[in-house]
């Protein structure tokens, strides 16, 4: 029996037609959800991505504020920003597009964001909500992980889950979410001893270490469910051969690109040996913007009922 491909795209569409009625409902009584986005200098990588959040914002009907402080932008500056936009109120949420330029102190830059208006989930106030298990905006990619596994009625409680990666923006957040749906969660990472033979106890098994096809079979126990965060560009023919040998259309891909993404696992171990995984791309990556449009709107309609209040 063929692996369920666990399909982001797909997921990503029925949350998106879910906010649909909710923006409605708060235009309808004068409010446009707002979603500013802080891009400093120019970074390829970040454009692409600050571009596709815009973009699903406007499709969403969320109003969408865009600010491109140059490189040379300092910490100062940028929280005079921040703290505009938190006084703004036609902005509802506040997405700041990391990495930063080395000069910016990014950890005061994301401190200096209202919590009500963290559309990202990593004010320190938020992270800590999360780990009361309380109401707040979570970060985006764990979250859309989350409704992955739900929507695909994915079983959770008394499962054995193991995360690779114990990043502030995947590792430790999914790992509590996890947690707090009765998981038996483990964390690994790059001093982790038997990293191998910990992988393959695992029910559930989330790869976010960004290294490109590092999780082999050995790693995986057959019939487990593989969520791959990893988003790589791998340009290296021979690797590449190694990894897509079996896919003419990802080799036709890199013949005419010159390079190919792949997750943090290997691609035919993870559909041959799990029970079900996510597809790199299209699987984790457009939860990630649905889940940011989710937690805008969410956000959005906290800020129209405390105006109602008032």
């Amino acid at each position: 029996m063929s692996a369920l491909v666990l399909d982001g795209r797909k997921i990503g569409d029925q949350i998106r037609h879910e906010l649909r009625p909710r923006i409605e409902t708060m235009v309808q009584v004068g409010h446009v959800p707002g979603l500013a986005v802080v891009l400093v200098g120019e970074n390829p990588a970040s454009d692409i991505y600050v571009r596709n959040k815009v973009k699903a914002s406007e499709e969403l009907g969320i109003r969408s504020f865009q600010y491109t402080p140059p490189a040379s932008t300092s910490t100062e500056e940028l929280l005079g920003l921040i703290h505009s936009l938190n006084g703004n109120p036609e902005v509802d949420g506040i997405l700041v597009q990391m990495p930063l330029p080395e000069q910016i102190d990014a950890q005061k830059i994301l401190f200096a964001v209202d919590p009500a208006k963290d559309a990202d989930g990593f004010h320190p106030l938020n992270v800590g909500n999360l780990v009361a298990n309380r109401p707040a905006p979570r970060s985006c990619t764990p979250a859309g992980i989350m409704e992955l596994l739900k929507r695909n009625k994915i079983p959770i409680k008394g499962q054995n889950a193991v995360v690779v990666g114990r990043s502030d923006i995947v590792g430790k957040p999914i790992s509590l979410l996890l947690l707090h749906q009765s998981a038996t969660v483990t964390i690994c990472h790059s001093r982790t001893t038997d990293l191998e033979g910990e992988c393959r106890r695992a029910d559930i098994l989330v790869a976010a270490l960004g290294r490109p096809a590092f999780i082999t079979r050995d790693f995986i126990k057959p019939g487990a469910v593989v969520i791959d965060v990893g988003i790589n560009r791998v340009v290296d023919p021979i690797a590449v051969a190694q990894l897509f040998g079996h896919d003419q259309s990802r080799l036709a891909a890199f013949s005419k690109n010159g390079s190919v993404i792949v997750g943090d696992v290997d691609p035919r171990a993870m559909a041959e040996v799990s029970s079900a995984y996510t597809p790199v791309p299209g699987g984790v990556g457009p939860l990630t913007i649905a889940m940011l449009m989710a937690n805008t709107v969410t956000l959005a309609e906290q800020h129209c009922n405390y105006a109602a209040l008032r």
